[in-house]
Formats: structure tokens, sequence, C-alpha cells
């Protein structure tokens, strides 16, 4: 092994500079193509409506989406800074998701009526008054964001003020107060300072030091990078705060400031305010920067200081690490006006040996008394649900081992002994008891939903059958389940609320094979239903494609699953087909979850632009998200054995369409997005198997991320041979097989850097390997243009008719 790590730097730096200086490359002068019309109708087919239910579940908002915008769209101004992107023209997000249109609707009459917005609107931040009488939401506009308000009285949406811009980079845009009649909006600052152009002549380097300490760090992107990026950071965060009452007329609170959060208390007496400030870092988030967590009152005088938490460069490395002081500050949403929040107890470091990790601790108005402990944790925080003062549930997990414990705490009687509610791996489906079910109190805020003695959950019910959704109410005496409803076939049924206990009615969101998603009233009791919304097929010429869950065993005894798709009308007999693997690997701590059933055969084949299932309208059998499970049980670390793992996996799939009939084995392509185009690499560097890959903005040279990437803790330092051996670059000379690389010119995901894959298409080009590279301008790590979509799939159906149909 000492020779090995001697032996790699210089191995590393060999490589680089082969490929850096040895093969240069060659672009293709190429406009955005069209794939078959099949496929150009799915991309252009109408994407199904949203919904938005009202706190009280009486109304229904019916959000209708847009297609994929245009380049033209997409290609607007982007600022890239510590982090976040905002487009500098609006003072908002550069590419939010919005809706175009809005219908209210009420269930108990299924009246319907089209609110009126203005032409080309995008409509975001939508958010419910406590009352239920009301609702916001934000405008885009071309310069600016603007705040609106819908009355259910009158069904009329109207701006709420002529003279304020919501500013909505990066904290959000704005809170209801519980008297439903005020809102606290952070605004563009009026009087804000004109931004001077950035100089072409620097005043001198750029520096940064450390001297001595340890600052580990992912691989972060758009981050700080020089002293005019800090003044475009100040300047496009910076907010004046609003008290806005809902006939327009406002009032600041304070002076403008970075806020990376503003929450009223339950009784709207007070606000926690965080906000940022200096010093500022080149190598973290502003998620990491300095933060001064504050009360104020209504007049933004502060009135207690819970923490002012320095610049976080320093933390630990692993999914356990935490920062210390206090984190999580939140308000009690049982309580009028009681903060909560949680400290580390092991310094942050998940490798330190504590018998405990975190403790939790809330304090009353006016906070002059000294914090109360209400919990200590053995494993790091992960939640608490309020429902008052003799009901919460503490949540803690431990990611090294999978574990998850439940707690029933009294949160005003810190004394009494917690009681133990659930304990158990979070890997495993089977005994998931689910999520609860929450419903708003009287100031407006989230609490447990109770009935009595019971409280309320909603899981997705996995089984060996597959995913059958249920519904369950939990005895807090007895702390067990009765099991009030489950989802029964042809259908995959999901309770979404309970709407009204002594007629057991719920809402449920209901969908089939041949079904899209559509939402119920549904009585528990008696299963009869009320069909609260008619969603149409959005693809009916793909309605009779087949599906099918597949179950098959790995050579070392692990279950799999995958879903294969068919064309139309197939049966074996009329011979084998070329088909296309779609994956992504995941990492676990047994064999027993990683071989448990996933998925429903029930549920509606959703075949959008991203979906491998779009394959079938061009001839192939599609397996999507065959499981690739890569296992580390007990001290055993899943990647020490990566590359054996997740050719098995691939093996027992192909094996499995073999053995069927329905693969032909010498035309199987393999593919992935992100994480799964790693895959990709390395399984065509690992076996033989495939007879052509599709990459989509992976990464391939792991040295690149040497903090840890994916699942993966340990360092390069400490772990060299799992990062040379798990990465595809250094094994590009094994790639004999066509690869097609695909990337976003503006990847924003940590890790997958766009050089990733341009430095392995010049290492492939230079092996002499059959590789192209396709880098897509504007997009990010998800592509969302249509041209660039559209272009995308002209790629892959290139590509697979190519080195796979008609190998």
């Amino acid at each position: 092994m000492m020779k090995f790590k001697k032996f790699f730097p210089f191995l590393l730096l060999s490589s680089f500079v082969l490929v850096f200086f040895s093969f240069p490359s060659f672009s293709i002068d190429l406009k955005y193509q069209l794939p078959p019309k099949e496929l150009v109708q799915i991309v252009d087919a109408p994407p199904t409506p949203s919904v938005n239910l009202s706190p009280n579940d009486e109304w229904m908002l019916i959000l209708s989406r847009p297609n994929l915008p245009s380049i033209e769209e997409i290609a607007q101004p982007e600022l890239r800074i510590a982090g976040i992107r905002i487009n500098p023209r609006t003072n908002g997000p550069s590419h939010p998701r919005y809706y175009t249109n809005i219908t209210l609707k009420n269930l108990k009459t299924m009246a319907e009526t089209k609110i009126e917005l203005p032409e080309n609107s995008r409509i975001t931040n939508i958010d419910w008054a406590p009352d239920n009488e009301k609702f916001t939401f934000t405008l885009t506009k071309k310069d600016k964001i603007e705040l609106w308000l819908v009355e259910i009285s009158s069904k009329r949406a109207r701006k709420i003020s002529e003279d304020f811009a919501v500013n909505d980079a990066y904290a959000d845009a704005y809170f209801w107060l519980p008297n439903a009649k005020q809102l606290v909006c952070l605004t563009v600052p009026k009087k804000r300072l004109e931004l001077s152009q950035k100089s072409e002549v620097p005043e001198g380097p750029v520096v940064q030091e450390n001297i001595g300490k340890k600052a580990p760090a992912r691989t972060y992107q758009d981050l700080l990078k020089n002293p005019y990026d800090e003044k475009l950071f100040e300047y496009f965060l910076t907010s004046q705060l609003m008290l806005f009452d809902l006939k327009g007329n406002a009032k600041p609170l304070g002076q403008p400031t970075i806020f990376s959060d503003v929450n009223p208390a339950p009784n709207g007496k007070y606000l926690l305010v965080s906000s940022v400030h200096r010093p500022y870092s080149y190598i973290v988030p502003v998620y990491r920067f300095p933060q001064k967590i504050e009360v104020w009152d209504l007049s933004a005088k502060p009135v207690f200081q819970v923490a002012d938490i320095p610049l976080i460069e320093e933390i630990a490395i692993g999914f356990d690490a935490v920062r210390t002081g206090p984190r999580s500050v939140d308000w009690r949403s049982d309580a009028p006006a009681t903060l909560c929040w949680i400290e580390a107890q092991d310094g942050g470091n998940p490798r330190a040996k504590v018998k405990i990790r975190d403790k939790v601790y809330s304090l009353a108005a006016p906070f002059h008394k000294t914090p109360t402990e209400i919990a200590a944790l053995s494993l790091r925080f992960n939640g608490i649900f309020w429902e008052n003062g003799k009901l919460a549930l503490v949540n803690e997990r431990w990611w090294r081992t999978r574990w998850s414990k439940t707690w029933i705490i009294q949160p005003d009687n810190p004394r009494a002994k917690p009681r133990l509610l659930f304990d158990r791996s979070y890997e495993d489906r089977y005994t998931d008891p689910g999520r609860p079910l929450f419903e708003r109190n009287k100031m407006g805020h989230a609490v447990l939903k109770k009935k009595k003695n019971f409280i309320f959950f909603v899981g997705r019910g996995s089984s060996p059958q597959g995913d059958r959704p249920f519904l369950d109410a939990l005895n807090l005496k007895t702390l067990k389940s009765v099991r009030l409803w489950r989802s029964k076939a042809p259908f995959y049924e999901s309770p979404v609320t309970i709407t009204d206990f002594k007629h057991h009615r719920m809402i449920s969101r209901r969908e089939s094979k041949t079904s899209p998603p559509n939402y119920f009233l549904h009585n528990w009791k008696n299963d009869q239903s009320v069909q609260l919304t008619n969603f149409p097929h959005p693809t009916p010429q793909l309605k009779n494609i087949q599906k099918e869950i597949l179950t098959y065993t790995r050579s070392d005894g692990v279950q799999l699953t995958a879903t294969l798709y068919l064309p139309e009308g197939y049966s074996p007999e009329q011979g084998r087909l070329p088909v296309f693997m779609w994956a992504y690997p995941r990492e676990f701590k047994s064999k027993k979850a990683a071989g448990q059933m996933r998925g429903s055969p029930y549920r509606f084949i959703r075949v959008g632009w991203s979906s491998p299932a779009i394959w079938v309208t061009q001839g192939y059998a599609v397996l999507d998200g065959p499981t690739m499970p890569i296992i580390g049980e007990g001290d055993k670390e899943p990647n020490d054995t990566y590359v054996e793992q997740l050719v098995a996996s691939a093996k027992a799939a192909v094996d499995e369409l073999v053995k069927r009939g329905i693969a032909d084995p010498k035309r199987i392509a393999i593919g992935g997005h992100s994480y799964g185009a790693f895959m990709t690499a390395n399984l065509l560097a690992h076996s033989d198997l495939f007879a052509a890959g599709i990459a989509r903005s992976g990464a391939y040279n792991r040295t690149l991320t040497p903090f840890g990437f994916q699942a993966e803790e340990r360092t390069f330092w400490q772990a060299p041979e799992i990062y040379f051996k798990m990465s595809p670059f250094m094994h590009a000379d094994k790639i004999n097989e066509p690869i097609l690389l695909i990337h976003g010119e503006a990847d924003n995901n940590s890790g997958t850097f766009p050089l990733q894959s341009k430095r392995f298409y010049h290492a492939l080009k230079g092996l002499g390997g059959t590789v192209r590279l396709v880098m897509l301008p504007h997009e990010s790590h998800g592509y969302r243009a249509r041209e660039s979509v559209l272009h995308v799939l002209w790629e892959m159906n290139r590509w697979l008719d190519m080195y796979v149909k008609n190998r």
C-alpha cells in the first residue's frame, strides 16, 4: 500500500499532463436539432396542473404550469454569486419554477372561478392567509417582482402595493402575520446606490490564506471570487423589511440588511430575524457566512440575541457533522412566542465519542430566563413536530448506521420521561411508519392533527408486493397503530389530509397505470369517492404501453427490482428488442434493506422528456431504475467494493432480460444522469455488458472532489485507492464502447463541474475512444429550455440508433 501511495501523485500528474497537452479537441458547428416527431409531441404535451389546498380544506387552487421555456428565456442575464443564482433585472431567482394561471375551486359546491391575471403571468410564492379567506402570491415582471392578493369573497386579484418591489433573491419573500391583516415583506431598497461597473484594471491580486486550521469543504459552485463579487452580493441581497396592510400601506422595519430568514412569532408580536454579515468567504456558499440571529418586536427593536454565528469554514467532514452554537432556530408552532433551537454536545464532530450528541432548548418571551433543556439526543437531531405543551415528536438519526429514533416528549414538562415511539433503520422501507398529518391552529401555524388520544400518519406502505399507501391512527396511550385505510389495486392512492373525522372523509390523490393523478374526496370507511379534479392523460398516444415491476437476484443473493416498459402489443415471441437501461446507484448498510421491493405496478406511466420510458416510442425495451445497491454492512464502507457490486447488479439485470427473451444481449445501452452518469462510465470501463452508454452531467474524476462525494465521507487522502478505483477517468483506457457525454455549461451542482465532462472527453479522445461531447449553453444540472431538451433527445436517439439498435 505504501508503494501505491507514493506512486499515486506522480500517476495523477502524468495523466493530467497527458490529457491537457497532448490531444487538442475540435468543435462541430451545430444548430439545435429536433428528434423524431413522437418525441417532440411528448415534450410539447401540456403539463398536468398542480393543486394547493386551503388550510381548512374548503378551497383548492388549480395551478396551470407552462411547457418548457425557450432558450431565449433561459439565456436571460444571470448573476452567480455566493452559491446562488439571481436574475439582476428582477432581483429574484434566475430561473424560477412558476405557474401561469390560477383557478379557484370550492370543494363543497365544486364551483370553479378562473382568477383574472395580467397576460403572461409568472406566479410564485403562493401562501394562504391564516383566516382561509384570502391568499397571496408574487408576480414576476420583466424588471421586478410584485406582491398580489386574492380575496375569496371577490375572487379578484390585485396588487398590494404599487410603490415597492419584492426582493426574492435569497430569503423567503414574505410572511403573513396571524391577524391575517398584515404581511411582512422583503423589498428592494428604494434608495440603494447605483452599482458601479466592474473595472477592467484590478486594484491588486485576490488573496486567500489559512494559518494551520483545518477547513475541509466540498466542491461548491458559483462562489464569490473577488471584491467586486462582494459588492454585487451586497447590492442584490440587501432588502428593506416592510410591514404591509391589505390596502398597501407600508411601514419600514429597521435598516436595509441581508436577511437570510424572517419569521413572525405565532402571536404576531415578535419577528425572528437572521441576517448575514461580513467576513464573507470565497470557499463556501452564503448559508455558511456569519449570521446574527435576533428577536425583534414589530417596531424592529432587537429584544433578544439568540446567537451571532461566525463564518463556517472549519466544519468537520461527514454527513452528521454540524456547526457549533444554536442551530435550527425557530418558533414553537404551538406556543404564542417560544423559541426552540438545537446545540451540538460533541463539537459538531460525528467522530467524537459522547453519549449525548444534541440537546434541544426552548425559551419563552420575554426571553429573560435561562433556556430550558427539553430533550437530550444520542443521535443527531432531525426534526420536531409540535402539538401542545404536553405533546411533541422529536426525531433523531445517524447516517453511519442509518438508524432513526422518534420520541414523545412534553415540552412544558421537561422532567417527564420521554417515550420511545419509533426505533428503526430508516433504510427499512417495510417498517416505515410514515409521516404525521398536520392542521393549522388558531394562530395559523401547523401542529399535529390530533383527535382525542390519536394522531395520524400517512405512508407509502412498502411491501414485497409493492407500495400501497396507508392512513394510520396512532394511540398515544398504547403507542399502537390502527390501520384506517390502505390503497388497493388497480390504483395507487395516497391520503393527502383528513377533512372530516365524523364522516371518515379524506382528500386523496389517485392514479393508475393508464389514469393520471387526480384528487378525490374519499370515505375511508366505505371506500366511496367523489372526484375533485379531472386532469386528462397528457400523452394518450402512449396509454397502452406495457409496464411491469421485475424482481430478480444478484449473484450474492441480494434481491433487485426494476420497472420494465415495453411497446404496445409487444411479446417475446415477436423477437428480441434493443434495450435502454437507465439507473442511479444508492448506498445501503444492509442487504435486507437493499433488497426490498420498490415502486408500484399501479402508478401512472408518466412519459415526459426525462423519463426513460419515452424510448419505447422508438422500438426499445426500457428498463427504468434497475436497483444498483452498494452495500457496506457493519464497519465496512459501501464504496470499498463499489465496482464489483455495480457490475454484479448490472449483470443481473441484463441476464434477467435475456432470460425472458426480451433483450438482444448485443444491443443493450446503459445511461444515467449525475451519479448515474458516473455509474455509466464505470460500467463501460469495468464490464462488457453494454453496446454503448449515455452519460449526462456526471463527474468522472473523484480527485477533483477530494473531500467526499455522494455518500462517501472519507477524503481522498484517507482512501486514495478508493478514489482511484471509482474514478472512470483513471480507467478511460478500458472503455472500448461508444459513450455520449452531455453536460450543461452552467452546471451548479456540487461536484459535477462542466470541466469533468470536458476532461473525460479529452482523455477518451486521446486514447482513441468513440466519444461525443455535447455542451448545452445556459443549462444547469437539469436541462430546461425546449431547444436544449429536444436537442438532447436528438443526440440520444442518434447515438442509440447508431450504436445499439442498428449495430
